[in-house]
């Protein structure tokens, strides 16, 4: 079964969960403005704690009993499965298969998310504007809101019929320019044809009313944005002569903001991304946090910066932003430092906040109900066919451990992830270990 798209009903909820310390390892409101608005320069957010990595004992496990559980709950299996379990200390509890690069699914937004909620922080907003220009026309320029709709159309409708606050004379004809990605930028190149025609493989574009998704995707979203917004405009009593414009082409240096739509704030979308999973939320993300919307050149930039955090980045391959593509590749090993890694950093609540709770929300809550990691499991899931693959972190009576488990072509995946995580859970099984 292929990755499903998400509702967007789900408003991400805050856990307010502390800080998880670490050890030492190895290695806004809507206004009429007049001039444009600047983002808030990255030097006024919090300095990135130092890199860390995995244990220097990392090619040795440093506890056996546990070891020795997780190679029998894989048996015969052993080869398409990828363990990893790492403790608060930096200590490699066990693993299998780490090293080997595997399919993540949407594990791969785990990458997308830690990288925008770093450059971006966790009180910014995506915005939809609508600029006036010298010429008197309007242009029409957004950053992906997954939650742009109808009622914000309207509004956008209103101010450029009521000619944007000018004092000049109710325009008969409103000319209005929509900045849009390129047609062949909309997908991921990787993702497949049929995926694209369904709600969770919908069209990443900057102006997308509800996520270009309504029962399935929507192929043309400009057109349908067209159509929309010149039945707004003829509702209030005034006509449209739109075109679309490049969105990487800048606006003219005489261009005035008119109006805003500010999006939820990070921890709701990085809720939609991780505990619901939400592939369109999660490309968008990417871009976002990577400052462009030219999908090689955001992949690289999300690499140069994993690297930066002093992550095991051998094998690894970035795609995409979702995991929907099935080119991406990460090893368990890297998954477990980069919660490590995540867990450090001074936005580490609104991370672990971000993800399904087992047995309680998102895609984990028809899962491991009425077991001992009920709503102590906090991880993003993934699921394409033939994959399965859950990472994050357990509360254990010992403190949190760092789980990492990514089968490809595994016969029952989701028996043999709840049985790890049952053996990480009895932490009896570590506690004679060496440290």
């Amino acid at each position: 079964m292929r990755s499903p798209g998400a509702s967007l009903g789900l408003a991400g909820l805050c856990l307010g969960l502390p800080l998880i310390g670490l050890a030492a390892l190895a290695q806004n409101t809507p206004a009429l403005v007049s001039e444009r608005l600047s983002p808030a320069p990255l030097a006024s957010l919090p300095p990135s704690p130092p890199p860390i990595g995995l244990p220097l004992l990392q090619d040795q496990p440093s506890c056996p009993a546990l070891q020795r559980r997780i190679e029998a709950l894989a048996g015969s299996e052993a080869g398409v499965w990828s363990i990893t379990v790492a403790d608060p200390e930096g200590r490699l509890l066990a693993d299998l298969n780490g090293r080997r690069p595997r399919v993540p699914a949407s594990n791969q937004k785990l990458l997308s998310t830690a990288f925008a909620l770093d450059r971006l922080g966790p009180d910014y907003r995506l915005n939809t504007q609508l600029w006036r220009l010298a010429d008197g026309s309007f242009r029409l320029t957004g950053e992906g809101d997954p939650d742009l709709a109808l009622p914000q159309l309207q509004r956008f409708a209103r101010l450029a019929l009521g000619g944007g606050g000018d004092r000049g004379s109710r325009p008969s004809i409103v000319r209005l320019q929509l900045a849009e990605e390129p047609a062949p930028a909309w997908w991921p190149a990787g993702w497949h044809p049929d995926d694209r025609t369904t709600a969770y493989g919908a069209p990443i574009t900057r102006l997308a009313l509800t996520s270009n998704a309504i029962q399935s995707a929507v192929p043309d979203p400009p057109s349908r944005l067209s159509l929309l917004l010149r039945r707004a405009l003829q509702q209030q009593g005034g006509q449209a002569r739109l075109s679309v414009v490049s969105a990487r082409s800048p606006l003219p240096e005489a261009a005035v903001l008119v109006h805003q739509e500010p999006s939820a704030p990070m921890h709701n979308l990085l809720s939609l991304a991780n505990t619901e999973s939400h592939n369109f939320t999660a490309e968008v993300l990417l871009r976002q946090g990577a400052g462009t919307w030219d999908l090689p050149e955001a992949r690289l930039r999300l690499q140069r910066w994993l690297t930066e955090q002093g992550l095991p980045m051998e094998g690894v391959v970035v795609a995409d932003g979702s995991g929907l593509d099935r080119a991406n590749r990460l090893t368990s090993r890297f998954l477990a430092a980069l919660l490590l890694r995540m867990s450090q950093h001074p936005y580490a609540p609104a991370y672990v906040a971000s993800m399904a709770v087992a047995g309680r929300r998102g895609t984990l809550r028809h899962l491991f109900i009425g077991t001992a990691i009920e709503g102590r499991v906090f991880a993003k899931t993934g699921t394409l066919t033939g994959v399965r693959s859950i990472s994050g972190i357990l509360q254990t009576d010992d403190g949190p451990r760092y789980v990492s488990a990514i089968s490809n072509g595994a016969g029952s995946p989701n028996a043999t992830i709840g049985a790890v995580l049952g053996n990480v859970m009895n932490v009896g099984l570590c506690r004679s270990s060496p440290p």
